[in-house]
């Protein structure tokens, strides 16, 4: 276990983040080296090239690992290139248990990718347990779930689900990113891994790609390590330097973009216009009752994330309530302090079949909203004409 001797806000700002010792610079240096110099054959000072490790990733990767109450932290270059890293530990005719309502890129990567390479991968409707037990096959090595979905915000269980994996000798990835570590932290509900896309909530600014890992399985780490070292998708340290900056604040803005989600999820779903209104804080959310009890800011308090979903009943409604959105910008990706809209069916999630997009109830008048930091009125204002009234 991690030391937790500070709150997770001090640990934000402090750990990684510890001033420069030879300099005493409070924000801490960039390294912008690819290689080393080394005192003899073998005899370097901790680093050699910066593919294998570099100082600036290696602090992000004891923030990030501090954050999400894990002893080892890797980061990547993006979400996906974590995501593919950790199903790269597998070999082939191994067998994977995914979310049905996955993001579009894991399922194209599973699917038209890791497929071909002779992984197998079953997606099911991980809300009730039944379906994973009814999948899981004796070659069964991981069940990777995302909790909330994307873009339907469907939660699974994840200590649930990590007990039944426990029972199976199968081990449980998570992919927190729509929470972040500020709202829910899977691995101390009992998951083995976190998967992060650190370009969303982590770095929280529209401005930088990354992923990440997370786990306190030394073996596993080891694994991903090698993996991460080999396949060379690291981040920069630029990146790196740009994401530490981000996680100090990470707090802040979790809480306010989930503050004001909670209040326009709850006028969008008493607007007439608005068919349907998805948010796990709203009391009519199938499952409010686990997310009040699994999203959980690291005081206690439940927190139900930044992410709305509405279904606006037709086409054209969509296309009005996006053509006249100003202060909603229209463009993928989520998770920064600007709030942004897309059509998930179309943008996110495109390379998804019709039929498995029908199987799921992702349809084209499905708007995602990715709440920002912004003046609440403004975003109801801006909601509301939308709307078009």
């Amino acid at each position: 276990m991690p030391n937790k001797e500070y709150k997770f806000e001090t640990r934000a700002i402090r750990k990684g983040n510890e001033a420069d010792s030879k300099t005493g610079s409070i924000s801490p240096p960039i390294h912008l080296t690819s290689t080393y110099l080394q005192d003899g054959v073998g005899k370097d000072r901790g680093f050699d090239y910066s593919r294998a490790s570099n100082p600036t990733r290696k602090r992000l990767e004891e923030n990030i690992a501090s954050l999400e109450t894990g002893t080892h932290g890797i980061a990547f270059s993006s979400g996906m290139a974590a995501t593919t890293s950790l199903f790269q530990t597998l070999s082939k005719e191994d067998h994977v248990i995914i979310s049905r309502n996955v993001y579009g890129g894991t399922f194209r990567m599973a699917t038209q990718v890791l497929s071909k390479q002779g992984l197998y991968f079953d997606f099911v409707d991980t809300r009730d347990l039944s379906n994973l037990y009814d999948k899981i096959n004796p070659n069964t090595k991981w069940v990777f779930i995302e909790t909330p979905t994307n873009p339907l915000l469907e939660l699974t269980d994840i200590q649930a689900v990590a007990d039944l994996c426990k029972d199976a000798n199968i081990k449980l990835a998570v992919d927190n990113t729509f929470m972040s570590p500020y709202g829910q932290r899977p691995l101390d509900l009992g998951a083995d891994c976190v998967v992060h896309s650190s370009t969303k909530y982590i770095g929280g600014h529209s401005d930088v790609l990354g992923g990440a890992i997370v786990t306190r399985d030394d073996e596993l780490a080891s694994q991903l390590y090698f993996i991460q070292k080999s396949g060379g998708a690291v981040p920069s340290p630029f990146d790196c330097w740009l994401l530490l900056r981000s996680t100090k604040t990470l707090a802040l803005r979790v809480k306010k973009a989930s503050e004001n989600a909670l209040l326009l999820a709850q006028m969008l779903d008493a607007h007439p216009s608005v068919l349907h209104t998805i948010y796990p804080g709203l009391q009519n959310h199938p499952q409010h009752q686990l997310a009040k009890r699994q999203q959980k800011t690291p005081s206690g308090e439940s927190i139900y994330g930044g992410i709305v979903s509405i279904n606006l009943g037709s086409k054209k409604k969509c296309d009005d309530f996006l053509s006249r959105s100003s202060v909603f910008s229209l463009a993928e990706s989520l998770g920064g302090v600007e709030s942004l809209v897309c059509v998930p069916y179309e943008m996110t999630h495109a390379d998804v079949p019709m039929d498995v997009k029908r199987s799921i109830n992702l349809v084209p008048e499905l708007i995602r909203l990715s709440v920002g930091i912004e003046h609440i009125d403004d975003l109801m204002a801006d909601i509301k004409q939308a709307l078009g009234n």
